[in-house]
């Protein structure tokens, strides 16, 4: 049998499930999206750039990259999980110095994290206060 998280040796019946965050799940989803992005772009560094930069290096680079944005979901709920974040879409900007067009996805992406992150914000800001007022509710109306 499947070892068991903390969150699950730890329920009872009747115990409210405790909320994602919307603003880690629009992180996570943008820096997924900018990993296969960033494979891509290596592929194509690699396709128009290889006889002036090193094979090796470009391909070696990019997976690196690649993981880096897929292993940073992980740490986003740490206080400095989303700094390295705006980190990373510098870096993917900084791409553009070896194919230009990553300038415009790079500021795509820019401009992304940052609504996902300032709306994420809000709608958890929002759920927070909702559920204050559903337990008010609650306990001033027993069943």
């Amino acid at each position: 049998m499947a070892r068991m998280t903390k969150a699950q040796r730890e329920w009872r019946p009747g115990m409210p499930r405790k909320r994602r965050s919307t603003k880690i799940l629009f992180a996570s989803t943008v820096l997924l999206l900018e990993a296969f992005v960033v494979f891509f772009a290596t592929l194509a560094v690699f396709g128009l750039r290889r006889d002036e930069i090193s094979p090796g290096l470009i391909l070696t680079s990019g997976l690196i990259l690649s993981a880096v944005l897929i292993l940073t979901c992980a740490v986003l709920t740490k206080p400095w999980g989303v700094g390295v974040g705006w980190f990373l879409q510098l870096v993917l900007i900084a791409g553009g110095f070896l194919e230009p067009t990553m300038f415009v996805v790079g500021l795509a992406f820019a401009l992304i994290w940052l609504y996902g992150i300032r709306q994420g914000t809000r709608v958890d800001r929002e759920n927070v206060e909702r559920d204050r007022v559903q337990a008010a509710w609650e306990k001033a109306n027993p069943e």
